[in-house]
């Protein structure tokens, strides 16, 4: 069955890439030694809004170790030093999302950097209609493999939907016997993750990104506001605490996840404290291939 990739929805999901594509390499170059990690954060937030587009997440800035989930707090000093940095930045436009990420290294592990960036051009080249989900996480673990290192396989590649970040099918990053056939008109990341690590992560304590998970009533002010603000604005996307307007934002947000009404993204590191890169394209697939809709223009 045919499907007709002009319609609205697909254009907002260009749209979303194209913003999106010019974002993430405007961004990366403002990462430098001495740099402050929420300078880059809220100028790419900024440049997003600026450009008509929405954060569909806060912007990650993963240092070293870190795989994901990591992005500034408010007033948050942190400097870029001789480090392997991993920005990962999304863009939606009315709810549709385009997501991306990019590893810019200050630590002169060039071959790491560039393991996850061979391993996403060797899965895109795969994707069409009827490509199944594990020749894609074969090709990517083939090519990291290639360079010595691991890929990291408790992280997946996903699926993009209407005001959601993660939906099926999940795109794996080794090869693997499960999993689904991509079909013409599916939109989905594929991010490989390279480390000179086991090729596991696991969560750390810090936590700076929330999202929805259910909405109910609440009674403490700042709590109820947070609701408010987050409803209207992020819906079923994950925010981060310094964009809630809420005074004492921080208790408000551990009294909602005690109630269960919103949940936390720790961040996420590699098992072993060792490094991780990480590139990240998102792909509409076509009925002869794919259209990668934030590639730099």
């Amino acid at each position: 069955m045919s499907v007709d990739l002009s319609t609205e929805q697909y254009e907002k999901h260009r749209e979303a890439g194209e913003i999106l594509a010019e974002v993430r390499d405007e961004a990366a170059e403002r990462v430098d030694v001495g740099t402050r990690h929420l300078d880059v954060a809220e100028w790419a937030e900024d440049r997003i809004r600026e450009l008509g587009g929405k954060p569909a997440f806060p912007v990650n800035i993963s240092i070293d170790h870190e795989a994901a989930h990591a992005t500034p707090g408010v007033d948050d000093e942190t400097t870029f030093g001789e480090e392997m940095v991993n920005l990962d930045i999304g863009v939606h436009v009315d709810g549709w999302l385009a997501d991306t990420a990019i590893t810019v290294d200050l630590s002169g592990n060039d071959d790491l950097a560039t393991a996850s960036e061979e391993a996403l051009d060797a899965a895109l080249d795969l994707v069409e209609p009827g490509v199944h989900t594990g020749e894609l996480g074969a090709a990517i673990e083939e090519t990291i493999d290639g360079y010595g290192f691991n890929p990291v396989v408790n992280l997946t590649g996903h699926g993009l939907g209407h005001w959601q970040q993660h939906i099926p099918p999940n795109i794996p990053n080794r090869a693997v016997d499960t999993g689904v056939e991509l079909e013409a008109g599916d939109v989905v990341a594929v991010e490989p993750f390279a480390t000179d690590g086991s090729g596991k992560v696991g969560e750390g304590s810090t936590e700076e990104i929330f999202a929805l998970e259910h909405e109910r009533s609440v009674r403490n002010r700042q709590a109820r506001q947070v609701v408010e603000q987050v409803t209207e604005e992020f819906r079923t996307l994950p925010f981060a605490t310094r964009w809630l307007d809420t005074d004492r934002a921080e208790m408000a947000l551990r009294r909602l996840k005690q109630q269960g009404i919103v949940h936390g993204y720790p961040v996420l590191q590699e098992a072993e404290g060792r490094l991780v890169s990480q590139k990240e394209h998102t792909v509409i697939v076509t009925e002869d291939g794919c259209e990668v809709t934030t590639r730099s223009r």
